[in-house]
């Protein structure tokens, strides 16, 4: 468990209660569920798929998977996030599993690995794209979704989400830790992944919406 930050575990847990608030400190990721979910649902057969949601948090996209069909395991190392997420169980009536765990700890393999919003939180990122794919069944595939650093990100996940419209508390996100794309790229294929395609996404902040593009690869 050498690949944590403490200081964000504390972060996200003081504020574990209010995961499942869609207008609250959580509420870009409820804004973007819908969009990561399909994105993940048009290159993998979710249907009776065994899922593993790294960085699971109050368990907003594990649940959206079991929706689809999936056998859905999240873990996190925030208590607090897993008792928010298996508390709303009882009002889902879904069934996932939820375990207090890193994935360079974690045992099993799974056709699919998600890892959303979690890079940019962690020490080694690398370290944790070539745990995720360790975890992964061969013919599997992994999603990682994370914030490119560049100064269109910079003013937008930062001074305009944390200071202008106040979407998320100030403080969520370090840009000295977001992720380019060649990054990310280059870790997977160091950790035997083949990158098969890297999607945008953009805020319109007058529409208030969400929407994915393309970029380069």
């Amino acid at each position: 468990m050498s690949n944590v930050d403490p200081a964000e575990i504390e972060k996200f847990s003081n504020l574990a209660h209010r995961w499942w608030d869609p207008e609250g400190e959580f509420r870009p990721l409820h804004d973007i569920n819908p969009l990561r979910l399909d994105w993940i649902a048009g290159h993998a057969a979710l249907e009776g798929a065994a899922v593993l949601d790294v960085g699971c948090g109050g368990g907003i996209l594990a649940e959206a998977m079991a929706r689809r069909g999936a056998r859905v395991t999240g873990i996190d190392l925030s208590e607090k996030a897993l008792r928010v997420a298996e508390l709303h169980l009882h009002e889902s009536k879904l069934a996932v599993r939820y375990e207090k765990s890193a994935v360079e700890d974690y045992a099993g393999e799974f056709d699919v690995v998600t890892c959303m919003e979690l890079l940019e939180h962690v020490p080694d990122p690398a370290s944790m794209v070539a745990a995720c794919a360790r975890r992964v069944r061969p013919g599997g595939q992994v999603f990682f979704s994370t914030i490119n650093r560049n100064p269109k990100s910079y003013l937008l996940a930062v001074v305009g989400a944390e200071y202008v419209l106040r979407l998320l508390p100030k403080g969520t996100h370090d840009y000295m830790r977001f992720i380019k794309p060649s990054e990310l790229s280059r870790w997977s294929r160091a950790a035997g992944l083949r990158p098969e395609e890297l999607i945008g996404m953009t805020y319109n902040p007058i529409t208030r919406r969400y929407r994915l593009e393309a970029i380069a690869m």
